[in-house]
């Protein structure tokens, strides 16, 4: 088998174990465990920490929360074991471990957003996003999240943090990437993971707009109805 087949196969492989791993529904589970309740048919109907923090408390969203964050960095873990120092020259373009690990964390994204094992539903990926940062670049995922922390505190819209956190990390992986010569795939993690959170939170980018998106600390059953409010994740 030639280098090239082989380290197209340790791609492949990356992207199966990350989105499994992505796809454990960790919200689900928890949800029924500590409160015996089904998060899918509650509050914003997602499998994150913000649902299931308004609908099984603040000991489930906890565990969730690690649980989700958990996801990315394994993620990237075992596709640094699965990688190696496989490296590749096509032409100009070079191929090597950075490209794996980060094909793992954005499939870890794409697997908690869109779970096979609930039919592909799930949640908007934050915290998962999250974890596989902090394994590729712990200052930047520090960073991010302080900037949660701060936006969510001062204006308890988790929704507008998450947005806040993710377009900074981006910023931060911009300065990382020009002043100390990290990876490009990173950036390029920072980049598509923050477009598809954007995405994913375009319903509550709406009602930030119009002034009616919810609040941190509002009740699951003031979020009942057929188009629910997403808390960010």
């Amino acid at each position: 088998m030639t280098p090239e087949a082989i380290i197209v196969l340790k791609y492949i492989s990356c992207i199966v174990l990350g989105y499994l791993l992505g796809s454990i529904p960790c919200g689900v589970i928890v949800a029924k465990r500590f409160a015996h309740l089904n998060v899918l048919e509650l509050g914003s109907r997602s499998t994150g920490t913000t649902n299931v923090l308004r609908t099984a408390g603040r000991k489930a969203a906890v565990i969730v929360f690690a649980a989700d964050l958990l996801k990315g960095v394994l993620a990237v873990v075992f596709a640094r074991i699965i990688m190696g120092i496989s490296y590749v020259e096509v032409g100009i373009f070079g191929f090597g471990p950075p490209f794996g690990l980060v094909l793992a964390a954005l499939a870890a994204v794409v697997g908690h957003n869109w779970s096979v094992f609930l039919k592909f539903r799930g949640g908007r990926g934050v915290t998962t996003f999250f974890g596989g940062m902090a394994a590729l670049s712990p200052i930047a995922a520090l960073l991010g999240g302080e900037l949660f922390i701060i936006s969510a505190v001062t204006t308890r819209f988790v929704s507008l943090a998450s947005l806040v956190a993710v377009v900074g990390t981006y910023t931060v992986m911009i300065l990382l990437t020009v002043l100390n010569h990290w990876p490009l795939e990173f950036l390029l993690y920072a980049l598509v993971g923050a477009v598809v959170i954007i995405v994913m939170h375009r319903g509550n980018i709406t009602r930030l707009l119009a002034g009616n998106e919810r609040r941190l600390g509002d009740k699951a059953e003031e979020l009942q109805g057929p188009n629910p409010g997403e808390g960010g994740e």
